[in-house]
């Protein structure tokens, strides 16, 4: 009889382990996409329906925030492996211009990036990205100015769950965010 309640309690456990929620700090509808990925394949809001993914928004030719931002996402794609947390990375071009597949495909082998289950997006004008950035992940992108090449951008990243929703904001250069991520996705496994 002892060890049909102490069993009980374990299922009890387990159950309650498993509804645990993410604790929030957004909720804001991703804009429905469809961009071009590094393998000049499309990819949009509808293929990423049903998973959750983190995104984060970036340019390769950065000089400033962007080299700690895909390294810490390179970081967690290796975390999120390691914890066997299935999660998809979305990496958003704020340079479409210059950022061609080809470009991002040499910067993702830069970064050792599985492509996977990590991409990275371009194939729209800077309007486009400007607006989803802003509208969908409340997130700034502002053009570079005339004496310079450098984009203003945010430096978080988003938890985005399954229905589409942005529901969590993360620091993208502060490394300790990471356990976070890893965590926060564990619950939801």
């Amino acid at each position: 009889m002892k060890k049909l309640g102490l069993l009980g309690f374990i299922l009890i456990l387990f159950l309650t382990a498993c509804g645990e929620k993410v604790e929030t700090n957004m909720s804001e509808e991703v804009a429905d996409f469809e961009f071009t990925t590094q393998d000049k394949e499309k990819l949009g809001l509808d293929d990423l329906k049903g998973e959750w993914w983190v995104a984060d928004f970036v340019f390769t030719n950065c000089t400033t925030v962007c080299l700690p931002m895909t390294s810490n996402m390179a970081k967690l794609q290796k975390d999120l492996k390691e914890a066997g947390v299935d999660a998809q990375l979305v990496s958003f071009s704020v340079d479409p211009e210059n950022d061609t597949p080809e470009v991002l495909k040499d910067y993702a082998t830069k970064y050792n990036a599985d492509l996977k289950n990590w991409s990275f997006l371009t194939g729209y004008d800077f309007q486009t990205i400007k607006e989803l950035s802003i509208k969908s992940f409340r997130s700034l992108v502002k053009e570079a100015p005339a004496e310079s090449d450098q984009v203003t951008h945010g430096t978080s990243f988003f938890l985005v769950n399954p229905d589409g929703e942005v529901i969590k904001q993360y620091s993208g250069i502060d490394s300790k965010q990471l356990d976070q991520i890893v965590k926060d996705l564990e619950k939801v496994q």
